[in-house]
């Protein structure tokens, strides 16, 4: 979206600087009526940053959201909510990311980072500020048995089976990547007796025996409730089970497929720590759907309630034009609200932000540094 900036923070509150300059310029000579509107236009550049502050780099990323104008909240009338400058990132680059996607298509892997059209897929496979190297792989093809009015994967009441050899292929790739933390996902299968857990289990073990310093994440289905299925991945080896209970409860009948429930998803997430205390069990939850603070509240404590370490809160962006509409875009002030409720309410850690998704470079760091710490710990010798 931003091919010529060379970096976000300056692309957004610049672009709102000259947008305001422009409309100086155009407004020099009207009439008294709108001359009051170039009044408040030199009033708002009279107290943002001017052009040292840009060359020295001292804008904060915040100087660019307080002063937006554009509406928030999608009025009856309105098709589509324009894009605000907190969500707009560059095209992803980097040598890491190209030998990524190179790797990918040699094996025949599918990503949800590129399938779900993810906004932060250059900085996650080039390691971002962290250096913490990630890629979300998306096991059982590219094409879903299910519906969601969310998503732009690709959907089939029978998609072809899955590939035999894609549990040896991930494990080959990852080893071979030198990431420091995967994401091992999937479409969702209800076409298979066991939803794909088996398929995940053996990735899982595959990727342990091939690089067993690889942190690895299974952001899963809900496998039609089935605790079985549940337990056995989790059981399985990963380090880190995630489910995402996707949206508030009284807007899952709307954004997802009526197989996927609020409460099947909670006993998901719920049955895995119950049958391995030890993983770090996690969910996700999209705004902007017109939920309310309390229902957001609401569904933070459930998932509390269900013994959730960690938790990450989005924007919900939407893929195509047949999707569910934004009827919210929230402000990066409400998403730092919702980051210190996390908090306050005993989650390990909260990642919440506009471009924040399940699979979160910021959050993967976290949790890598805690498993990490929790390893060397586990092989102290004892006094």
């Amino acid at each position: 979206m931003h091919m010529i900036a060379t970096s976000h923070k300056f692309t957004c509150t610049a672009a709102n600087v000259l947008q305001t300059v422009a409309c100086l310029r155009l407004n020099s000579n009207s009439s008294p009526r709108k001359q009051s509107k170039t009044d408040q236009a030199k009033a708002v550049l009279s107290k943002g940053p001017d052009l040292e502050d840009f060359i020295n780099g001292q804008v904060h990323k915040d100087d660019s959201w307080s002063n937006y104008s554009g509406d928030l909240v999608r009025q009856k009338g309105v098709k589509r909510l324009r894009l605000p400058p907190w969500l707009k990132t560059s095209f992803p680059t980097g040598e890491n990311y190209s030998r990524i996607k190179s790797n990918l298509r040699k094996l025949n892997l599918n990503t949800v980072c590129e399938e779900a059209r993810c906004p932060n897929i250059g900085e996650c496979w080039g390691g971002g500020e962290h250096q913490t190297a990630t890629a979300t792989i998306m096991l059982l093809g590219d094409t879903c048995t299910r519906g969601c009015r969310f998503c732009s994967v690709k959907t089939a009441r029978v998609p072809p089976p899955p590939d035999p050899k894609e549990p040896v292929n991930t494990a080959k790739a990852i080893a071979a990547w030198g990431l420091d933390y995967v994401v091992l996902t999937s479409v969702d299968r209800d076409d298979l007796p066991d939803g794909g857990a088996a398929h995940f289990s053996e990735t899982v073990k595959h990727l342990k025996q091939d690089a067993p310093e690889v942190l690895v994440e299974c952001l899963t289905p809900d496998f039609r409730g089935d605790l079985s299925a549940v337990e056995l991945l989790a059981n399985c080896g990963l380090d880190v089970y995630a489910h995402n209970i996707e949206c508030v409860r009284d807007y899952t009948w709307l954004v997802r497929d009526p197989r996927a429930t609020y409460d099947q998803s909670l006993e998901v997430l719920r049955h895995a720590k119950f049958v391995n205390p030890n993983i770090i069990t996690k969910s996700s939850i999209m705004l902007g759907f017109g939920e309310t603070d309390d229902e957001v509240m609401n569904t933070l404590k459930d998932l509390r309630k269900a013994e959730v370490d960690c938790v990450t809160l989005g924007q919900y962006m939407q893929p195509t034009k047949r999707h569910i509409k934004v009827a919210e875009y929230v402000t990066p002030s409400k998403f730092k609200h919702w980051e210190d409720v996390g908090k306050e309410l005993g989650f390990m850690y909260t990642a919440s932000g506009p471009l924040v998704r399940s699979s979160y470079k910021a959050g993967e760091y976290f949790i890598k540094n805690t498993l990490e710490e929790r390893r060397s710990k586990s092989i102290l010798p004892k006094p």
